[in-house]
């Protein structure tokens, strides 16, 4: 260090050992190194490290790089690691400045000269705000003085991926080479047990035929089937006399729909994954949105309208807006500027689905209807979905595949909300989720999580919740991958995306196949049937998933830590246990009535009268998910469920137990099996 004049330069002093700034400086350093996207140190390569941790909750934290992009989230000890290194080494280095104002600190003695340079960029000059002046947040919420002493232990904290090294790359392709054989082997499994408990279905059939009989006479929509698929028919006869006299004898063009939608693609169905085109077979149109959460996804936002009242906007206006949610004015575009905006609805799917689900079944899809029927339907998709997308990570980097059910509500469900309410101009939406859809709804609106997103929901309906588990995760299958360890479980399906062979199969097997093939696989591992569906659709229905998840969700689901330990996805074993004394003997596993639901269940099914003084025990609401921020609930409950137990969900709320939810409508549907909410053919 130069040293500086003190009393008018009569009496020189010496500054302060530079040994603490060098030593907090290094540190931040080695730990920004275990955050960037790459080495920081590396040439050519100085925007990729991490300078901040910024904590979207206070148990999420997202990487912010030099150049203001976003890294996934990293545990909270490696978090609050980051920003105390970093407040540190600025406050030490500021103060050294305003002792000794007007020398130079000559950082290349402290630790090496391209340590120093990496500081002097990242840990010395604050970062600049949005107007251009230094940032006053430094100082104030990037430092956490002690991170949690615990962690939720449904939410346990995932593994940490540093940037590219020779070790960790080893580590990568050794999980995707083991993943690869031992998936497809367990996958191999699944089909030919899904292929031999076919056997006597289709022996039966043929038993059937031979003996004069239809196998189909006993569906509970057999006449409706054979109607619709006259109807289908005679649809591809007027839209091949369509084709080949555009015009009618009066020099009008010959509509296809009656309710004044008129089709722009028609003909034999070719069985494609494309929403688009089955919107345009029912008179409607639909645009793709790509959005980026704020930890760095870009995901799918799907927006069906009616080309009538709607221009398409172009793609830079449909491009991602960057990873900061509920910014920005609204960009509609209606073709009548006095036309009355219709109220937006965000439809969110399943697990191993994408939003196509809700438009494989024509005018009778929950989207298209909605549509018709007034609304603005969006549709919502998770990270990854077909086809993965991050602003700075590629398909073989682990980060990309690092996240669970709580990363897919707390930041894709933010993203795909603000959105939609960015485009529309509205200050709340209605949402609309089915199965895991209403799972990252109930995770994100808890009042440990991010519960101000109820605030921008008028009302959240969830189709067969799945909050509980149903009897089905004690089978052999689900059972196994309970019982591995987590470190057999990453060999076994990877740390990237679960079972990617499967996607494989989606891009190279006749359509047809591939459908057929979905059905047996997927109603063998969750006892759904095809009864009450129309099957001349069915290899549609199965065209929109699997999509890619990571293995850490399915890990989430159905590994030994959470959801099937649990069977809860916000209460762990213990807690509803408990409250299922509270309740009393005999009614663990039983349906319950809520008091709008109950005239939809026999009197045996309501509350007991019995057990009201036991549930007084705890003061009302003290075991609550949720605070005075969330939105209005509506539920339809399958009744026939056997992966989820919505009935117990209904109990929860029929016993007062969250205080601050208003249940506007519940309904169960004995009947219904997990996707007759989404399929059947008297869904609507």
């Amino acid at each position: 260090m130069r040293q500086v004049a003190d009393d008018g330069g009569q009496n020189p002093v010496s500054p302060p050992s530079s040994t603490p700034v060098a030593s907090t400086t290094s540190d931040f350093v080695n730990q920004s190194a275990k955050l960037s996207l790459k080495k920081p140190l590396s040439p050519g390569n100085p925007d990729s490290v991490a300078v901040e941790a910024r904590f979207v909750t206070p148990e999420d934290a997202v990487v912010v790089t030099a150049d203001g992009n976003r890294l996934p989230t990293v545990p909270l000890q490696e978090a609050y690691k980051l920003n105390a290194l970093r407040d540190e080494a600025n406050s030490e280095a500021l103060g050294q400045r305003a002792n000794h104002e007007g020398s130079e600190i000559e950082l290349a003695s402290l630790s090496g000269c391209n340590e120093a340079r990496f500081a002097t960029k990242f840990v010395f000059e604050p970062p600049l705000d949005e107007n251009g002046e230094a940032s006053q947040r430094l100082m104030g919420d990037t430092k956490r003085s002690m991170p949690p002493s615990h962690t939720h232990p449904l939410f346990p904290p995932l593994p940490l991926y540093g940037p590219p090294s020779l070790l960790r790359n080893l580590q990568c392709w050794t999980f995707r080479a083991s993943s690869f054989f031992l998936s497809a082997g367990f996958l191999g499994v699944i089909v030919l047990g899904a292929l031999s408990t076919s056997i006597p279905t289709v022996c039966n059939r043929i038993w059937l035929r031979l003996t004069f009989r239809n196998p189909d006479a006993s569906r509970p929509f057999y006449e409706d089937e054979v109607r619709r698929s006259s109807m289908r028919k005679e649809q591809e006869r007027l839209w091949k006399r369509r084709k080949s006299f555009s015009r009618g004898n009066d020099g009008q063009e010959c509509p296809l729909g009656n309710d004044g939608f008129v089709p722009t693609e028609g003909g034999p169905d070719p069985i494609i994954c494309d929403v688009g085109y089955y919107a345009r077979r029912v008179g409607l149109d639909m645009e793709e949105f790509h959005v980026q959460t704020e930890d760095g996804f870009i995901i799918d936002l799907w927006h069906i309208y009616d080309p009538r009242e709607y221009t398409k906007l172009g793609d830079a206006e449909r491009s991602h807006r960057g990873p900061e949610p509920f910014t920005g004015a609204s960009k509609k575009r209606p073709k009548d500027p006095a036309q009355k905006p219709k109220f937006p609805v965000l439809l969110m799917h399943g697990l191993l689905q994408s939003a196509g689900a809700y438009c494989v079944n024509d005018d009778d899809s929950l989207a298209f209807y909605l549509c018709k029927s007034g609304y603005d339907v969006w549709l919502g998709n998770n990270r990854c979905g077909f086809r993965p997308k991050h602003a700075l990570l590629d398909y073989s980097d682990p980060r990309m595949w690092c996240w669970n059910i709580r990363q897919m509500g707390i930041f894709d469900l933010t993203a795909l909300t603000s959105r939609v309410l960015h485009e529309t101009g509205f200050e709340k939406i209605g949402l609309v989720a089915h199965s895991q859809g209403t799972t990252e709804t109930f995770v994100a609106l808890a009042k440990e999580q991010r519960p101000e997103l109820g605030e921008k929901l008028t009302v959240f309906c969830a189709l067969a919740p799945a909050a509980y588990a149903g009897p089905l995760i004690g089978k052999m299958y689900f059972k196994f991958m309970r019982v591995i360890s987590p470190a057999l479980f990453r060999m076994m399906f990877g740390i990237h995306a679960f079972i990617p062979i499967m996607m494989t199969m989606h891009s190279i097997l006749d359509p047809r196949i591939y459908g057929w093939l979905g059905y047996k696989v997927f109603s063998f591992l969750f006892n759904w049937t095809d009864e009450r569906w129309d099957r001349g659709l069915k290899n549609r229905m199965f065209q929109f998933a699997p999509v890619y998840v990571s293995a850490e969700s399915m890990r989430w689901w159905l590994g030994r830590e959470c959801f099937a330990k649990h069977k809860c996805i916000l209460s762990t074993k213990d807690e509803w246990r408990s409250e299922d004394r509270e309740d009393g003997e005999g009614e663990t596993d039983g349906p319950l009535a809520h008091p709008h639901v109950s005239h939809f269940l026999p009197k045996s099914l309501g509350p007991s009268r019995k057990t009201t003084d036991q549930s007084r025990r705890k003061p009302k609401g003290s075991t609550a998910w949720y605070n005075e921020k969330a939105p209005p609930f509506a539920l339809w409950v399958a009744g026939n469920d056997d992966l989820v137990n919505g009935e117990r969900l209904l109990r929860r709320f029929n016993r007062g137990r969250e205080p601050h939810v208003k249940v506007v409508h519940s309904k169960v549907i004995p009947q219904y099996e997990h996707l007759d909410v989404l399929w059947a053919m008297d869904a609507r």
